[in-house]
């Protein structure tokens, strides 16, 4: 028998929460162990304390996760949020690379694990537009529904204690990392390698190919707090599909607003995001720049092959003929960048679940090139160390199979004392190489931004080499 306990609070000037934003959960909750928040345009999320912890790495990851998963799946019930009890994590881009038998060449310096994933009974939910944080609780992992029941009540009466205690929510003034900002290649490495990709697109090999450079600060010596610059980063530049995810080994700060799949009562969809060009503070500037984009052949090109290679892939596990682009182009602002995006959409065949989806579509078509497989050859064999989580996948599956996922771009990876962020572009056949390397430089500008606040611009703006 099924179990789904809920609480509501109000978050409306008159009620239990001052602020109601999820800036105030991470204040209260996120010392808690395996602390995650989700952020979307509607609701976000919020959970710790997972009764159980998933680590995987190596080409069975995601059938030894689903076989995890199988032993608390439930039908769906009606509930007031969308996501009310299930599984929180990442699937690193590695995985990738068994799922399809890609030979390995880069340096897998990191060692995390392929996939970190935490089972929560308890969710908390912000409703941003009905002003209500729901509180959740399936009673996992007892068996027995009288045991199940308790659980689930003691569950929410542990949150409804923190409620009232409260706490003080303040953003950092100023948050600043010394440290010089080092990369994986050097400017000259990174324009010769653009250049073998376009030796490769010229030979036929490859349509295109995400081509990226990854930024370690080492901060040892530093007071950094990974979740006091999640919170900075949500306030200096707000997106759809941001979050953090305390993984243990490894803890995810995500200002990605790439949607990779959603999946609904059977309904998918995806949103690949391709072609950049940074904001200006002269509104004629930006103006310009936003045109620029518009009329892109390059761009245009770019995200065109990559929404052909996503409804390809929507193909394998969709009715046939449900499958479709519900929106070609749509110029998308964000405080530093303008992006272009497609939407398609489709129906999931009957026999298949999340987790087909998920191995039909990993890793995302925007973050490899076209064809997929080929290009993430390439990649492996171009690029000097193994991504690891970046470009990968973070969000949530429920115990009903319900899935919204991001992909993981803009993202800071903390590992002890270091804390790493990659950024890349698409190379077709009319990139230049010093076009790609500024379009890496113009993405990595947010994070900078955050990471660098007590730095003067010339700072900001110079690129510290290996």
């Amino acid at each position: 028998m099924s179990v789904l306990l809920t609480k509501t609070y109000d978050f409306s000037p008159a009620g239990s929460l001052s602020a109601g934003d999820a800036g105030e959960l991470c204040a209260l909750f996120g010392d808690e162990p395996y602390f995650f928040c989700l952020e979307g345009e509607r609701c976000s999320f919020a959970g710790f304390d997972p009764f159980e912890v998933f680590k995987a790495s190596g080409k069975d990851t995601l059938r030894s996760l689903k076989e995890r998963y199988a032993r608390y799946s439930e039908p769906s019930q009606q509930t007031l949020t969308p996501f009310a009890a299930g599984i929180v994590g990442y699937l690193g881009y590695d995985y990738g690379l068994y799922q399809e038998k890609i030979k390995l060449h880069a340096n897998d310096d990191l060692k995390l694990p392929d996939a970190v994933f935490g089972f929560y009974d308890r969710v908390l939910t912000l409703d941003h537009h009905a002003h209500k944080l729901h509180v959740t609780s399936s009673g996992w992992p007892e068996k027995n529904p009288a045991l199940r029941q308790k659980r689930a009540a003691a569950r929410l009466e542990e949150i409804e204690r923190a409620l009232k205690r409260g706490t003080q929510y303040l953003i950092p003034n100023e948050l600043s990392i010394v440290s010089p900002l080092l990369s994986n290649f050097t400017k000259e490495e990174y324009l010769a390698t653009v250049r073998k990709v376009l030796d490769h697109i010229a030979a036929g090999d490859i349509y295109q190919l995400n081509l990226s450079q990854r930024f370690t600060y080492d901060t040892a010596g530093e007071r950094v707090d990974p979740l006091e610059i999640y919170r900075f980063l949500r306030q200096l530049s707000p997106v759809s599909f941001g979050g953090y995810f305390d993984a243990g080994v490894v803890k995810l700060t995500s200002n990605s607003p790439e949607m990779f799949l959603r999946l609904r009562d059977g309904k998918v969809q995806t949103r690949p995001m391709k072609g950049t060009r940074p904001r200006a503070l002269e509104p004629s500037d930006d103006r310009r720049l936003r045109n620029e984009i518009e009329q892109s052949a390059k761009d245009k090109a770019e995200l065109l092959m990559v929404t052909d290679l996503e409804r390809n892939d929507l193909g394998k596990v969709c009715d046939y003929g449900s499958v479709r682009v519900e929106e070609m182009r749509r110029i998308e602002e964000y405080k530093y960048v303008f992006q272009a995006t497609s939407t398609v959409k489709g129906t999931l065949r009957a026999d298949k679940d999340c987790f087909d989806l998920l191995e039909a579509c990993f890793p995302g078509g925007s973050i490899t090139g076209c064809p997929k497989i080929r290009a993430m050859e390439i990649i492996e064999e171009l690029e000097p160390t193994r991504r690891g989580p970046y470009t990968g996948s973070m969000g949530y599956i429920d115990f009903a199979g319900n899935t919204d996922l991001n992909i993981l771009i803009r993202t800071l990876i903390h590992c002890g004392d270091k804390i790493h962020f990659q950024v890349g572009g698409g190379i077709v056949a009319d990139s230049t190489p010093e076009g790609e390397y500024e379009e890496t430089l113009v993405k990595a500008k947010a994070m900078r931004a955050c990471l660098e606040r007590g730095r003067d611009d010339a700072e900001v703006n110079h690129l510290a080499r290996r």
